[in-house]
Parts: structure tokens; sequence; C-alpha cells
């Protein structure tokens, strides 16, 4: 159990929960929970495993709580909490361990159905090695065993079978009676068990038998299939590597990744996977960032970039500079995002949730009318009616119609934080699907967030000496200005002139002298006094910044600078317009920038904004907006947009307020959310349609007396498999591809 305690005394507990296969399993735990004295804000996370509340001091202790869980016939252990997440049996003396030998599973029907408590990556055990799996095994054989008895014996047929029937419905009533004692009667063990035993009392044995064997049967595919949707998510904790090679006094150190600190130099050898984000210090080759951006081809990283922690380094050794801690790192905040998500339930899911609670009470009190009505109101058949009603309780469970949402939510959290598509839950990914306007910030949100040389117009010298020349004289400077005109310098090839006495004139720009004693200047165009109007105009009224380059008084020629739009930014906006969306740009710069930026992208666009201005810009818009930022200044625009998204390379507040993020920076990814957020709702809808047309097929040929018993728990345990295997699909989903 992972411990906080706040100001108040209060406790925030959490533990990992086995043997959840369906959205009934989590909501029997919470009902239970919730009804112990001081246990308050429960959270059952069904795809996580997770079990989190918090307790009142000297009421209900934790040991209490695992009792009611480990009563209900599920298995609870520890929960890792936000420790870095390592591969298992590393030999890691540095992290706890979640031994599942270790805890008391006695009489616990799931135990043994695998689960991940350690934040590894444990894979699940085969079906037939869990316990539900050996239960299907044993009342198969029991049942193969009663028809064979049935061929040669067939007066012992029904006693046969009413022993198999016992065999397989033992464990079931056992959790029946459990969730009984908790206040819970509506639950699908407690209606198979009535069922069970009224088919029993009518003499229908051999269908008690075959039902009880195919709801076993539905619970295993239930748990292969919730296996399946989780091993999305525990994939992402295998990325980081247990081990890394840390470098000291006395050399290379080979320690536990999660003990590296920011500020230490690793060692990164080929083949390796990155044990942390960090910057590269040395070193230079292909990075396969595929496991953390879905990026197909590795690219070229050298000193001074960044790079993730999970990612692979395919060619040269690489010294790297740690910048985060590992409970911080990229994929410790992708997995931590997809656990936390699914607290943050969808909209669709809360009424589902509270359709469901009244759903069962109504189908058990339909079922007793089916069975009690017509005999005593029409003379009819008691058996016949009995019978009826009894096959009418198996529909009463809504496991299907409470399993499509999450389900849906969950495989598509996954699905995007693969590909760098971070959403905070099912509710975004609602709000999303439903998102009509998309307003931008412009400054490293539409544009790379810094300057770049556009032009070089020569006038009294060559463009080379222009551009050599002013590198010189911005050699020492931090200025984003200056550091452009160094790159484009570097880029060409050309070695920066030597200037000296280097100085600043405070609003003007920069001087010194060059080898000669001459005085040489990077100045604005008004205070080198240049007559090259027309020119310059030109240049402004493209939204450029033009700084000019003298020497001994001439003019030798203008530079001009401009913060470009993103390389992808105009398949974006075109990509987003496709899908039937607005799109307006909000921008705290002049009017001039912001026109020429809008005009080359296509885009409406609002200048000269404070960021009260954006919010209220924000606001303006209506209620469907989609407001994308990537600084502070953004964060209160994030906030009161219907959906907030973050670019990855974000400031930390930008990141923490928005309900997305777009990890790969690239402005393609916001249209592939968008197309992953409505391929999940029209999957919820198909899973709603699902679940609800096969229980009103089911209900009206029971009562008809089309069918019976075994077609009525296929209705139920059937439809949960359907549901959750449609949601798999989205695993498989490419939001990338438009149309």
């Amino acid at each position: 159990m992972t411990r906080t305690i706040d100001e108040t005394g209060a406790e925030t507990c959490e533990w990992t929960v086995t043997g959840m296969d369906c959205a009934s399993c989590a909501g029997k735990i919470r009902a239970a929970v919730e009804r112990l004295p001081g246990v308050e804000a429960v959270e059952v996370a069904l795809m996580t495993e997770r079990l989190r509340l918090r307790l009142t001091p000297g009421q209900t202790p934790p040991a209490r709580i695992e009792e009611t869980v480990r009563a209900l016939g599920y298995g609870i252990g520890a929960h890792p909490g936000r420790k870095p997440f390592v591969l298992p049996g590393a030999g890691d003396g540095a992290r706890d361990r979640h031994d599942p030998a270790g805890h008391d599973h006695a009489g616990d029907d799931h135990a043994g159905d695998g689960h991940v408590g350690d934040g590894g990556a444990a894979a699940a055990p085969a079906w037939h090695r869990s316990r539900k799996g050996r239960l299907v095994l044993v009342s198969g054989a029991v049942l193969a065993l009663a028809w064979g008895a049935a061929a040669l014996a067939p007066g012992a047929a029904p006693w046969a079978f009413a022993l198999a029937c016992l065999i397989g419905l033992g464990p079931i009533a056992r959790r029946a009676l459990a969730a009984l004692r908790t206040g819970q009667p509506f639950t699908i063990e407690a209606l198979m068990t009535v069922a069970a035993l009224g088919a029993l009392l009518l003499g229908a044995a051999e269908e008690a038998a075959v039902v009880v064997f195919l709801f076993a049967v539905g619970e295993v595919l239930e748990g292969v299939a919730a296996g399946r949707a989780r091993a999305g998510i525990r994939a992402l904790r295998a990325l980081v590597p247990t081990r890394a090679w840390r470098e000291g006094p006395g050399g290379l150190t080979e320690v536990a990744a999660d003990s590296l600190l920011p500020g230490q130099i690793v060692l990164v050898r080929p083949g390796d996977r990155l044990p942390a984000d960090g910057e590269i210090v040395s070193g230079q080759g292909g990075i396969d960032e595929s496991p953390v951006t879905g990026e197909s081809l590795p690219v070229t990283r050298g000193p001074g970039e960044a790079v993730f922690a999970g990612a692979i380094n395919t060619e040269a050794a690489l010294r790297i500079r740690v910048t985060r801690a590992a409970d911080d790192n990229t994929i410790a905040r992708i997995v931590r995002l997809v656990e936390e998500a699914e607290t943050a339930r969808a909209p669709t899911e809360r009424f589902i949730d509270r359709f469901s609670r009244w759903y069962m009470p109504v189908i058990v009190g339909l079922a007793a009318l089916v069975a009690v009505v017509p005999p005593l109101a029409f003379g009819l058949p008691w058996g016949t009616w009995a019978y009826r009603g009894l096959a009418l309780l198996l529909i009463g469970c809504p496991c299907a119609l409470v399993i499509s949402v999450p389900a849906a939510m969950a495989a598509a959290l996954s699905a995007g934080a693969r590909r760098g598509l971070l959403m905070k839950g099912g509710a975004v990914v609602e709000a999303v699907a439903g998102v009509g306007q998309v307003a931008f910030d412009k400054t490293g949100t539409l544009t790379r967030g810094r300057p770049e040389v556009t032009d070089i117009a020569p006038l009294e010298a060559p463009a080379d000496t222009v551009l050599a020349l002013a590198a010189g004289i911005e050699a020492g400077s931090s200025h984003p200005l200056a550091r452009a005109i160094r790159d484009r310098a570097a880029a060409a090839g050309l070695v920066p002139q030597a200037v000296t006495a280097i100085t600043a004139r405070p609003g003007q720009g920069m001087q010194g002298q060059d080898a000669a004693g001459r005085m040489v200047a990077v100045l604005s165009p008004e205070a080198a006094g240049v007559a090259a109007r027309a020119t310059i105009a030109t240049l402004e009224a493209a939204g450029k910044t033009v700084v000019a380059v003298v020497e001994a008084g001439r003019v030798l020629g203008l530079i001009a600078l401009r913060d470009e739009p993103r390389p992808e930014a105009a398949t974006a906006l075109a990509q987003l317009r496709a899908l039937g969306l607005g799109t307006v740009m909000l921008t705290g710069d002049n009017p001039r920038t912001a026109a020429a930026i809008a005009g080359g992208l296509g885009i409406d666009w609002r200048a000269g904004l404070l960021p009260a201005d954006k919010l209220g810009a924000v606001a303006g818009l209506g209620a469907d907006v989609m407001m994308v930022g990537d600084g502070i200044n953004d964060a209160p625009a994030l906030k009161a947009a219907r959906v907030g998204v973050a670019m990855g390379s974000g400031t930390g507040v930008a990141l923490e307020t928005a309900d997305a993020a777009i990890l790969r920076d690239r402005l393609t990814d916001l249209p592939a959310t968008i197309r992953l957020a409505r391929a999940t709702m029209a999957t919820v809808r198909q899973n709603i349609a699902l679940a609800l047309g096969l229980k009103a097929v089911f209900l009206v040929t029971t009562v008809a007396g089309l069918t019976g018993l075994w077609p009525a728990i296929l209705a139920d345990t059937g439809a949960t498999v359907l549901v959750t295997l449609n949601a798999l699909r989205l695993l498989s989903f490419d939001p990338a591809r438009a149309g």
C-alpha cells in the first residue's frame, strides 16, 4: 500500500487490486469500500487496477480495506504510486517490491489472474493457469463426465449434471454471498446463483450445468480481453532501462536508473536505451525515438540537443547530462497521465453508470413479474414461466453496457500515448471529439519559437561579407537574433570576422572594432541611418525584423529575421479545416507580424493580446473551442477553453494546465488527436448499441419462450467480450492517416 498524509491528518492510500475483469467488478469494490466509516473519495480504476481512497484518522484502518476487498474475491497489494517504473527482476534494492506470492489470497477466486504491482510490465499468466481458468477446465471436465454418465446410465444423468452445476457454482455463490454482506444484492454472481439453483429445482439440471460452465468461460474471456486492454498501458512502463552507466571521479559506475539525478553524466552505448531524459554533452548519432514518440525513422541528435528516456541509441556512444529525475522523465509522466486519466470519466460514462444502477433492479423486478403474473392471472404453467423469469435474471447484469465506455477510453488513451498524443481522461476525449473551433498561440506553437535569418540584402558589400561581419559582432551575445545570425553563418560555412571591444548600445544594437581598428556594428536601421527605406519597408511589411551591418559609418547591408512557421503548420491547418474546424491565431505580437504569419498559413488572427485578452478571446469563440499554446502566458486561455492543448516543448505551467499535450511537438499531431477522439466516440456509440441491442433482443425472445438460460448468459458475457474486443480495435487505429 502507498500512503500519504495531508495537513489534516487524513491518509490517501493506494493499492493494486487484481482480478477485475469488467466494470461491475470495479463497481462492487467501490460500493463495498464506500460503506466503511471514514472512507472518502474512493476511486477504482479498472484498466490500471488501482484503488485509491482517503481515510479519516481513527476510523477504518487500511487493513480493514484489504480484508473487504479480499472477501469479495479480489487480490490486493502494494501500489507503486509515483515511483519510477522499472522492469521486474532487476535486482534493484533501491525500490520496493510487490510480491504477489506474499499476499493472502486464500479463497480468492481471482488470485493468480495476473497483475502489475510493482510498476513493472509483468504480463498476466496464461488463462489456463489462472484460478478462473482452472475452474473452467474442472467444470468442463465434470460436465463432459456428466454427459458420458448420461449416455451410459440415463437414470444417473440428473445427478451427474447437478453435481457439475454445483461444482462450478460454488465459487460464484461465495462471491455473491460476500457482495450481499456489503449490501449489494443485485450482482451478476447473485443472479447467476439464483438462476442456476432455480433451474435445478425445476429439473433442468443439464441446462443449469451448461449455463454455469458458459458463465465461467465468459469470465475467462473477459479477463483475457481486459488483459489485452491493459497490455498497452503496461508496455509503456517497460521502456526505461533499469541500469545506467554514470560518470564519476572514479570513472564509470553501473547504477540503478531510478537513482540518477539532474546534472549527472551518463554514458549510453550503441544499442542501449536511454535511462533518463537529458541533453547530449558529446557524441552524435541516430536516436530511435519511436518507443516514445511513435516516429518510425531514427533522428540524428548531437551536442546540446534534448533526448528522451526510453529512446534507443542506434549508432555512436553518447555522453548525456540528466535533466529530469526518474519519477519526472517523459515515460514516467506519460504512464502517470494514462493511469490517472481513467478517473476523469467522460460524461457518457457517468450517464451509463447512473443508468446501470437502476437497470439491474428493474430487470430483476421484471423477471419476478414474468415468473408470477402469467400463472396467477392467466393460469399458465408455473414451471414454464418460472424458467423464463430465471432466464431474464441473467439478462439483468449491465456488464457489457458499463464496460462499453471505459474500455474504449482506456484503449484510446493507450494508443494515443504510444504516439505522443496525451489526453487526460475520458472527459477530455469526449470534449476533443466535440471541438468545433481551434485557437492557436503564435510564438512556439504555430512558429518555431526562435527567429531565423530570412533575407540578406547587400548594399555596399557582398552578402557573405555582411553575414560574416555580423556573426563576428554578435559572437558573444545571447540574444535570440544574435544566435540566429551565428547559426546562419555557420550553416553557410562562413568564419566570423574577428571583432574586439564589443559593447552594447542599449536599444540600438552591438558594436566593436575590426582588425583594422574600424568601428563595426549591428544596429537598428533607424540608428544606422539607412537610406534604403523602401527595402526595409518591404521586409517589415512581411513581419520581419531588420538590422543593419555598419563598417566605419558605411551600411554594408541589411539582414532580415523572422520567427518562421513550423514546416508542418500549413499541413496541420489544412487537415483541421478538412475536419470541419475553424481556426484562429491569438498572439501578443504586433499586427504587422501577425498578419504576415497568418496570411502565409491561411488562418484568421487577432494581435496585440495580453494574457487576459487571450482569455477573453477564447471565451468569445464559443463553448466548443480548443486552445493550443506553449507558454506561461497561454495558461489562463488553456484553462478557459473547452480543451486546452500544450505543445510538448512548452513550459511546465502550460503542460500542467492543459487537458492534453502533443509530445512530439508536431502540429500535425493535433488533427491526429481529434481523429482519435472522434474514432473513440464512434466506438463508444457502437458498443452502447451492441450492449443494449443484444439485451433487448434476448429480453424479447426470452419472454416469448424462444430462448432459454444458456442464450441469456451469452447475452451477458458474450456482449461484454464483444464490446471489449471492439474497443481494442482502437489500439491499432492510426490517427495520423488523414481522411
